[in-house]
C-alpha cells in the first residue's frame, strides 16, 4: 500500500480509503465490521463517512454507517491506527437531521450539532478529517445539470467565513483535526482558500469529488488546485457507481446491486456513457485485467490524487478493488485510455 501526505498537514494516508455507505442497508453491522478488519490488515488506514450515511438516506438508517464503525472502533479498541472522516450536510430542506425538522445549512448551529452526533455515534472524541459534504449554495449536485453553470436563486447564503469560524473553533476545541471540502467547485476551493488567508480559520486540506474513466471533470480547473495549493483529491465513485465493471451493460440487473436496488444510477445512465463503457472494458480485456481494477488503478495513479475511496457490498468485491493497487498504469495504457477519453468525453459528469 502506498502512503501519500494528506494536504500540508503530518497525516500519511493510505492510496485507498474504505467507503463505507452502504453499512445500514446493503450491509449488516458485522459485515461492515469484517470489511474494516480485512482493509486494515490490507494496509488501509483511511475510513470515510458522513452523518448522512446509508444511502440512499432515509431517516430510518441516518446515522447508521457511523454508529457500524463506533462499534467497532470501541469493541477493536484502535482508534490511533485510523484516520477517520467523516461529514456534515450541505444545505438542504431534509427534515430529519435536525431537531424540529429544521433543513441544514452550513452554519454554526448546524456544523456543532452535527459533529457533536457524528462523535458520539463513532464513539470517539474527534475526527481527523472533518468534511463539507455540498456546498451551502445552490448548485447542480450529483450529476444534476452535468457541467452548465446557471445563475442559482437568491437565497439566504451562509458566508464562507463564517462557516470557516465555526469549524476553527471545532479544530480549537479538540472535535476535529482538519478540514476539508467535497462536492466543491474551483471557485469555491479558491474562496475558501482566501478565506484561510485572511485568517477566517483553517486551510482546506482535500477535496471529495467524483472522478472516474467517464468522468474526469475534476481535470478542468480543480487539478491545478489540488495540485499546486496542496488541496488533494480523495475521489468517490472511482468505478462509477460500479457501472465501470460492465454489470449494468445491455440493461443488465444484476440482483442485490445498487442500481437494482435502489434506481439510483442516472448519472450514469446518460447518452454516450454505454459506449465508452463497451471501449475501456474491451481495453481491460486486452491488457488481461479486471475492468473494475483497471478503473481503479487509474484513479489511484492520477498525481492530483491523494487517495481513491473504494465501497464494496461484498468481500469478495473489497478483495479485487484492493488488489488493483498491483496494476501499473504504463504510459502505453495511459496513451489508450486517453484515446478513448478523447472520443468518449465525460459522458457522466
Amino acid at each position: 500500500m502506498d502512503y501519500r501526505k494528506l494536504g500540508r498537514t503530518d497525516l500519511s494516508v493510505s492510496a485507498i480509503v474504505l467507503g463505507t455507505m452502504t453499512w445500514g442497508q446493503q450491509n449488516t453491522e458485522a459485515e461492515g465490521h469484517a470489511q474494516l478488519d480485512y482493509a486494515l490488515d490490507r494496509g488501509v488506514n483511511f475510513i470515510d463517512t458522513a452523518e448522512i450515511y446509508s444511502i440512499p438516506p432515509r431517516a430510518e438508517t441516518q446515522g447508521s454507517t457511523e454508529r457500524i464503525i463506533g462499534s467497532w472502533l470501541a469493541a477493536r479498541k484502535n482508534r490511533d491506527k485510523v484516520i477517520l472522516a467523516t461529514k456534515v450536510s450541505g444545505r438542504s430542506e431534509s427534515p430529519y437531521l435536525r431537531p424540529d425538522a429544521e433543513g441544514t445549512r452550513l452554519d454554526r448551529k448546524n456544523i456543532e450539532y452535527a459533529i457533536d452526533g457524528s462523535l458520539k455515534r463513532l464513539q470517539t472524541d474527534y475526527v481527523d478529517l472533518y468534511q463539507l459534504h455540498w456546498p451551502d449554495r445552490p448548485l447542480p449536485l450529483f450529476g444534476a445539470g452535468g457541467t452548465i453553470y446557471r445563475a442559482p436563486p437568491k437565497v439566504d447564503e451562509i458566508p464562507i467565513e463564517e462557516t470557516l469560524e465555526a469549524l476553527a473553533d471545532l479544530v480549537k476545541a479538540g472535535k476535529i483535526r482538519h478540514i476539508a471540502l467535497s462536492n466543491e467547485t474551483s471557485w469555491g476551493v479558491a474562496r475558501f482558500l482566501s478565506a484561510a488567508e485572511k485568517g477566517h480559520g483553517p486551510r482546506v486540506v482535500s477535496i471529495q469529488n467524483a472522478y472516474n474513466l467517464i468522468n474526469r471533470t475534476f481535470e478542468i480547473g480543480l487539478a491545478e488546485f489540488a495540485t499546486r495549493e496542496h488541496v488533494g483529491l480523495l475521489a468517490y465513485s472511482p468505478l462509477a457507481q460500479g457501472y465501470l465493471t460492465g454489470k449494468y451493460q445491455n440493461g443488465a440487473r444484476p440482483a442485490g446491486a445498487r442500481t437494482t436496488l435502489f434506481e439510483r444510477g442516472q448519472r450514469y445512465e446518460k447518452p454516450g456513457v454505454t459506449q465508452a463503457i463497451d471501449a475501456y472494458l474491451a481495453l481491460a480485456k486486452e491488457i488481461g485485467v479486471s475492468p473494475a481494477k483497471l478503473a481503479l488503478a487509474f484513479v489511484t495513479s492520477r498525481p492530483f490524487v491523494t487517495s481513491n475511496i473504494i465501497g464494496a457490498t461484498t468481500m469478495a468485491q473489497l478483495q479485487e478493488d484492493l488488489d488493483s493497487v498491483e496494476v501499473t498504469i504504463t504510459p502505453e495504457i495511459e496513451a489508450r485510455i486517453d484515446e478513448i477519453h478523447q472520443l468518449h468525453s465525460n459522458p457522466a459528469p
